[in-house]
């Protein structure tokens, strides 16, 4: 999967070649200029970039619309002013409360829907991911979130609590020392999707062919619950196995998706003298 994320051509509008180029830099893209001015047939996958934005985008004459990280408007302005709140039940299992706002380690960050929610009802969010492109994405979207927050100062105090790791997240938790721990692990591995492919939301059958499984994702749990202070959540889809077939202390269902818990300590009396 990696060796797909890393041919992916970068491509861009006029203007945008030398911010193009240093992102290509940056994260190893393979740079092909303006689209226009392309001779060559690019990949059913691009990067692209303008005033817009960055995004991937397919290409072809039945092309599913871009994928872009967008924390300003659209559904994530609209979860975040009229969301439910603390009663929801990602909130519920990361332990947030009035005076309890946890440190959370989302390690598996996808488009940061989970950890932008998070971050907006007070939690401290650490983004960590190793996908090159997903980094990207992210790192474009927590920028124009913040250009965006210059007249919403309730913006500029959530984008304010984010902060983006591109690591893997194995190699990140073995190097955090003792005082550098999160509060919260959290995690949200990608699983093969069980319906037919025509429900998906288009633009993240796109997502899902650049991401894949993740694979590895069992072996990330036992290290969680090494280095997490408090609790390692996991959200999964309601029908799937358990994480590492290690089964949480309890659970929270929903419809469509479980959040498993696994309880290390109680965060009362520790994190409430500490907010």
């Amino acid at each position: 999967m990696s060796e797909m994320i890393n041919s992916l051509n970068l491509l861009c509008a006029a203007d945008f070649s030398i911010p193009a180029k240093a992102l290509a830099d940056r994260y190893g893209f393979v740079f092909g200029g303006e689209r226009d001015n392309l001779l060559q047939e690019v990949d059913p996958l691009v990067l692209w970039l303008d005033e817009s934005g960055l995004s991937v985008r397919q290409t072809g004459p039945k092309a599913m619309g871009p994928v872009q990280v967008d924390f300003a408007t659209g559904s994530a302005r609209h979860r975040r002013l009229y969301g439910g709140g603390k009663s929801q039940s990602i909130a519920k299992a990361v332990g947030l409360k009035d005076k309890i706002r946890p440190v959370v380690a989302d390690l598996t960050a996808g488009l940061g829907g989970d950890a932008f929610a998070l971050a907006s009802l007070g939690a401290t969010l650490i983004v960590v991911e190793r996908q090159p492109v997903v980094a990207a994405l992210l790192e474009d979207g927590l920028a124009r979130a913040r250009l965006a927050a210059g007249d919403d100062p309730d913006l500029a105090s959530i984008m304010a609590r984010i902060n983006l790791v591109h690591r893997d997240a194995k190699q990140w938790l073995l190097e955090l020392g003792n005082d550098e721990l999160p509060d919260v692990i959290y995690l949200d591995p990608m699983f093969p999707e069980r319906r037919k492919s025509a429900q998906v939301n288009k633009s993240m059958q796109v997502f899902h062919k650049l991401v894949g499984a993740d694979a590895d994702a069992d072996e990330l749990l036992p290290l969680a619950l090494q280095k997490a202070r408090f609790r390692v959540v996991v959200k999964r889809p309601s029908h799937a196995p358990w994480l590492d077939n290690r089964e949480p202390g309890y659970a929270l269902e929903g419809k469509s998706v479980r959040f498993d818990i696994y309880p290390l300590r109680s965060m009362v009396g520790r994190l409430t003298s500490e907010v």
